[in-house]
């Protein structure tokens, strides 16, 4: 593995190269990029299964309404109004100037591919599902970031955390406001087509003030009968989707599977409001170690105010509830309230500030799973899912600032 060093010389000198490499007709290559980072408090911080009473925190924060990168985008035109495409994306730690995940150059983004305006586009690599692609953007992320705004614990996905390796993706032009997408991802598990793979499916319909989307994913374990999330694993880099306090103790489900509506609404130039739904189901297997099913079920809207042409402001609820099951008397619930204030300095650059409260009541399921019953604790956003709240309640804030270029 290159050191840090020679992993920053290199990405250094492919954009060099591409910068001064000769410019071809109709063909192009950019750089681009996002530094964020603020001071963030939190009332309550101990760690993910952890059962030590936390203490109040006052740190440096990162990727909080921007995920720090720095990428690539190419396209050479093949003629019939057909272009060959291309993302790479690196993630990285502004605070340590490290890789976001460990052996992983470019782990935000890598795909290329084929797009035409009449036929769509079919991109291969590392990649967002089609459920994320045309659901999120009408979720709470957009205005309450997903740090501090994501519906408790990122439990429906609709942050942009998790990409999905070795998949194919296809999204359809725009029909009539009409546009469906497809994903898959093959598992790579001899003699299993099911066992680590992936799918995703998902509807988008866009006129005027109104926006409607619909979305379905899936994520099959690739340890037979479920267990730990084996290595074949085509998720998120060294990880599954919605680990935190809320599934901490269903991390060895034989699936997971997430079906969520979302529509948004512009009532004028200054104001609009966002609702969604989701379902999610974490499925045991034979070697899991829980039985039943567990079903976790999220409604949340976001009100968004475009002050004046620099100025946002926004607001945002959620409530998710799971139901009864793994010997669970009183089921787990999440309020969640957020708030956002943004202010761009410039075309580029922005100022802003969050804060965020969530309340947690009853039951879920430990990290050992089956058995171990333990009150429900707090956890805003997706931004504590390591570091959640020893309680049932948390208060965080933060105020930073993004840069893009």
């Amino acid at each position: 593995m290159k050191s840090n060093g020679a992993y920053v010389s290199a990405l250094f000198i492919f954009g060099t190269v591409c910068v001064a490499a000769p410019a071809f007709a109709q063909s192009s290559v950019t750089m681009y990029g996002i530094v964020d980072a603020g001071l963030v408090y939190q009332s309550s911080q101990t760690s993910l299964g952890s059962t030590v009473n936390g203490h109040s925190n006052v740190k440096l924060g990162q990727n909080i309404w921007n995920g720090n990168r720095l990428g690539f985008k190419g396209i050479e035109d093949l003629g019939g109004g057909t272009l060959a495409v291309f993302t790479l994306e690196s993630g990285f730690n502004l605070l340590s100037g490290t890789q976001q995940f460990a052996n992983a150059g470019f782990s935000r983004q890598a795909f290329v591919g084929l797009t035409n305006a009449s036929y769509g586009t079919l991109t291969a690599g590392r990649q967002y599902t089609s459920y994320y692609s045309l659901v999120g953007p009408y979720g709470p992320t957009t205005w309450l970031t997903g740090y501090f705004g994501a519906h408790a614990g990122d439990i429906d996905n609709l942050d942009v955390i998790y990409r999905v390796n070795n998949s194919l993706v296809y999204k359809s032009p725009a029909f009539y406001g009409l546009t469906v997408s497809g994903s898959y991802s093959p598992g790579a598990v001899p003699g299993s087509l099911s066992r680590g793979s992936s799918w995703s499916a998902a509807l988008r319909y866009s006129s005027g003030p109104l926006g409607v989307a619909a979305g379905v994913e899936r994520f099959n374990n690739s340890t037979l009968g479920g267990g730990a999330w084996g290595a074949n694993s085509t998720l998120n880099s060294g990880g599954q989707p919605g680990v935190s306090a809320l599934t901490n103790g269903y991390q060895t489900a034989a699936a997971q599977q997430r079906v969520a509506v979302a529509v948004s609404y512009a009532f004028s130039a200054a104001w609009n409001v966002s609702v969604s739904y989701s379902n999610v189901q974490y499925i045991p297997g034979a070697g899991s170690a829980f039985r039943d099913e567990a079903i976790f079920n999220t409604v949340g809207a976001v009100l968004h105010f475009r002050a004046t042409v620099a100025a946002d402001l926004a607001a945002g609820y959620s409530i998710t509830r799971a139901t009864k099951a793994n010997s669970i008397a009183s089921a787990a619930q999440y309020e969640q309230f957020n708030l956002a204030e943004s202010y761009n300095l410039s075309a580029r650059t922005m100022l802003y500030a969050l804060q965020g409260f969530q309340r947690a009541h009853g039951q879920t399921l430990g990290t050992a799973g089956a058995g171990n019953v333990i009150n429900a604790t707090a956890t805003i956003g997706d931004g504590f899912n390591a570091a959640p709240s020893s309680s049932r309640s948390q208060f965080a804030c933060a105020i930073a600032v993004s840069h893009r270029f």
